[in-house]
């Protein structure tokens, strides 16, 4: 009679307040994800995962539990950020970016954020290089290329990092704002920018993404699990024979992965990894991340205006990282409220895509050079 008793109660008498704090942070992004509509399709099952490992003894978790099991699947053999990747590359229409390559510029200026929190992560002493490299890639604002990066450095601390990019990707209209007002004038936020439709031949779409991928490849062929699945995802869209496939990358592909990403990395969230000084750091520096991506893309395009006849809106800056396509949103709303005949949407899509590229890019250099610096001391 004990031992059934004990069975029966095993949850109760082995619950601890660490497990109501987990249980707290899962409500607290679960009611995000419903009553302030952030990034419901990621927060709410990431909540709902770090609620199913925290209860004691779990079955979700461990050995024989679904979340492990789908963790061993998908996050050990990086299958769901790649095809996540490709549903992405689905989504995105490269067009604007063509027809104004000069917003490339702003896409590598808006990854400052990256390498700046990796070096302060470093100096903390906390965190050794290939930790300080997966907490920087937070800067990044792409949640796939982040949970790849931890995986690779630092998968004790892929729980917060992946929680950390998310979130903050979600809190782009809140954190963007107040940096582009800072570091803005009421005349800079005011300022027209030509925009000039410029027709794209199909065979140039059809090239593009598949250049970039050699070209990345080539240059660093660490990159190409997530550039390649990137640029399949385009070429799929692009090629204008596929679009029952285009369409399921876009809705059944992207919806499904996300589901079982979001539980996923919810499952990585136990107390005993999650509720220490780290954790809280790395939620601290990823918010510097995002807050120096936006000022280092801003400020880059105050220093081109120095040099150019016709000057560019700075807010364009801003709107090069990777969250897309929210930041070139919040930009043009911005620039709306400033003055609301002003227009400038497609120039902030284009840096947002720009900031897709640079992200994977970032990412991938990174992996690259990590190790080779390892090797080097």
């Amino acid at each position: 009679m004990n031992e059934l008793w004990h069975e029966l109660l095993i949850g109760v008498t082995n619950f601890e307040l660490k497990h109501l704090i987990m249980f707290a942070i899962g409500g607290l992004l679960i009611y995000l994800a419903i009553a302030k509509e952030y990034e419901p399709m990621l927060l709410l099952p990431i909540g709902f995962g770090s609620i199913l490992c925290n209860i004691p003894f779990s079955s979700a978790v461990g050995e024989e539990g679904f979340l492990t099991l789908l963790y061993n699947a998908g996050i050990q053999t990086e299958l769901f950020p790649v095809l996540i990747f490709i549903a992405v590359g689905a989504m995105i229409d490269f067009k604007p970016l063509m027809q104004n390559p000069f917003m490339f510029f702003f896409g590598a200026a808006a990854q400052f954020g990256i390498f700046f929190t990796m070096i302060f992560a470093l100096a903390t002493g906390h965190f050794d290089l290939k930790e300080a490299a997966a907490i920087g890639i937070i800067g990044a604002a792409d949640g796939p290329t982040s949970i790849y990066v931890a995986k690779e450095f630092a998968q004790n601390y892929l729980g917060p990092i992946s929680v950390a990019a998310y979130s903050y990707m979600s809190l782009v209209p809140i954190i963007q704002p107040p940096v582009i007002r800072l570091l803005t004038t009421r005349n800079e936020r005011r300022i027209r920018m030509k925009y000039t439709q410029v027709e794209i031949p199909k065979i140039i779409e059809i090239l593009f993404p598949i250049t970039v991928t050699i070209i990345a490849g080539i240059i660093a062929p660490i990159s190409v699990a997530l550039i390649g699945s990137l640029m399949f995802g385009n070429l799929i869209r692009v090629c204008g024979v596929l679009n029952r496939l285009s369409n399921a990358a876009q809705n059944e592909l992207a919806n499904l992965v996300t589901l079982l990403l979001g539980i996923t990395i919810g499952s990585t969230m136990a107390a005993d990894a999650f509720l220490n000084i780290q954790t809280l750091m790395i939620m601290g520096m990823g918010l510097v991340a995002f807050i120096f991506d936006t000022a280092g893309g801003v400020l880059f395009a105050k220093f081109l205006n120095l040099f150019l006849k016709e000057k560019v809106n700075p807010m364009i800056g801003a709107a090069g990282i990777s969250a897309f396509p929210m930041s070139g949103r919040v930009v043009q709303k911005i620039a709306k409220q400033e003055d609301p005949s002003n227009f400038i949407l497609m120039q902030a899509m284009s840096a947002n895509v720009a900031g897709q590229l640079g992200s994977v890019v970032a990412g991938s250099m990174v992996l690259a050079l990590v190790p080779a610096v390892l090797a080097m001391l």
